[in-house]
């Protein structure tokens, strides 16, 4: 969100037109309605800490925030709609701190610290994470925009922790955006260990990393 005139507030969604061409939308919100509709993400991301995917219903996240459900329907279409801009704000928790996280030497220490945090903490908060996951990967069009919105962040995460310039620099973000998909998915729906997991990414973040340092450059 980002504050302009009049003392409103704008949320905005990040469009992929095509390949390297990306815009904002922009709705603007006051500081009334931007209030409620974190009231609603904070309540139904509390629901799902509390029982996952099937605990977050439109009518209970109305409930526990206070308002009338079609107040609900007002910033968000359906519930993965709303599941998803939990995840957003998930993100930007665990994320937030990005210099104090992402520490080393070498865009490979960087970037394995930042994979490992991530893992480690959605595999302490299992419900949740099974909740937003399912919310993510959801078939539903009205999750469109604001997955996009969440993978173009967690882009920008992982480009900012290997800081070192790499060639195909989209590319490997691209990659290592679905390897940390890939993680969360084992530990949300195959409940795979989180050591393992976090292995997995330790190795894929060498191997795309690697593989980006020594590929031949362009004629």
């Amino acid at each position: 969100m980002r504050k302009n005139g009049g003392g409103h507030c704008r949320a905005d969604r990040a469009v992929i037109l095509g390949e390297g061409e990306r815009f904002a939308v922009a709705r603007t919100l006051s500081k009334d309605q931007r209030e409620r509709r974190e009231r609603l993400i904070d309540s139904a991301r509390e629901l799902a800490l509390e029982g996952g995917y099937p605990a977050v219903t439109m009518h209970d996240v109305a409930d526990r925030a206070g308002v009338g459900r079609a107040t609900v329907y007002r910033y968000f279409a359906t519930k993965d709609h709303l599941l998803t801009e939990v995840a957003a704000t998930w993100a930007h928790r665990v994320t937030d701190d990005i210099e104090v996280l992402a520490v080393g030497d070498t865009p490979l220490e960087r970037l394995t610290a930042l994979l490992e945090r991530i893992v480690y903490v959605a595999a302490d908060e299992p419900t949740l994470t099974s909740a937003i996951i399912q919310a993510v990967t959801s078939d539903d069009s009205s999750v469109d925009d604001a997955r996009t919105v969440l993978f173009l962040f967690l882009r920008d995460r992982l480009s900012t922790a290997i800081g070192d310039p790499v060639p195909e620099r989209e590319d490997v973000e691209l990659v290592l955006g679905h390897v940390l998909l890939a993680a969360l998915v084992s530990l949300a729906s195959l409940r795979q260990p989180v050591e393992e997991v976090a292995a997995m990414v330790r190795t894929a973040g060498r191997l795309v990393l690697a593989g980006a340092l020594t590929a031949p450059t362009a004629p």
